[in-house]
Order: structure tokens, then sequence, then C-alpha cells
């Protein structure tokens, strides 16, 4: 018995994946984040209702959204993760979509699942971790 609890234990731990296998993305750098958001600032006051979205720049490789999903908050690169960085890839927000402006035929992405609406896009968005306490948002990796 104890040896059957060992080998699913084991299968479990050898087929986790990294989070730094996850993070791979030749189009980005992995830029450390460490960033604080106060929700009674002005400039956050968006994030305080369901379904609103806040750029800040200055942050990961084109700046951060940071998106206020209804059950939680999230935190987003703001580069098109298919693209390098550059002054179109940014990422502009659209409700609760994000799109990139380069080409004829821009990318998009859902600011809820990180996952692009557009066929053939290899890369989801680069997601940074959050948290809550009291009103600040810790957007980190």
């Amino acid at each position: 018995m104890k040896a059957i609890v060992l080998l699913i234990g084991l299968s479990f731990l050898l087929s986790c994946e990294s989070d730094d296998s996850l993070r791979r993305n030749p189009n980005l750098l992995n830029i450390n984040v460490n960033y604080e958001a106060d929700l009674s600032l002005p400039q956050f006051n968006n994030l305080n209702f369901s379904g609103n979205s806040v750029y800040v720049p200055g942050q990961g490789n084109l700046g951060l959204i940071i998106v206020n999903s209804g059950s939680s908050f999230l935190a987003w690169d703001a580069a098109d993760p298919n693209l390098v960085p550059r002054d179109c890839s940014r990422l502009i927000i659209e409700g609760l979509n994000a799109e990139s402006s380069c080409d004829n035929s821009p990318n998009s992405y859902s600011l809820i699942t990180g996952q692009p609406l557009v066929e053939n896009l290899r890369y989801p968005l680069f997601a940074y971790r959050v948290t809550e306490s009291g009103g600040i948002l810790r957007i980190f990796n």
C-alpha cells in the first residue's frame, strides 16, 4: 500500500511543470516586477468595480494591465507576447480584451483568461502573480 501511495506521489511530482517553463517566451524578457497598487488612489479607482482594467506604464516589458475580473484581480504584461516589443506591440485595453496595433490584422487577447482571441497565435498573455491585502494589490513574479 505504501508503495502505491509513493508511486502516485512520485508521478504527480514528475508530471508538474515548473513555473519557469510556463514563462518561456522568446519575444519577452522575464523582467523582475514587484509593484503595489493602492486601490484608494484615483488612478486605480476603476479597479474597485468588476470588469474594469488599468494600464500601468514602466513595469515589465511594456507596462502592466491590471484587471478586476469580478472574482479576483489579474495582472498581465502589456506587451503582445507574440511580437518582439516595439511601440505598436503594446496592448491597448478594449473592454475585457486587449489588442496590439501592429500590422493590418491586430492580435487580440482575453484579459480574463489571457488566451489569444485570434487563431494561430502561439503564446498567451504573460501573467504576473497578484495578492490583495487591505486594499493594496501586490503584483510580482
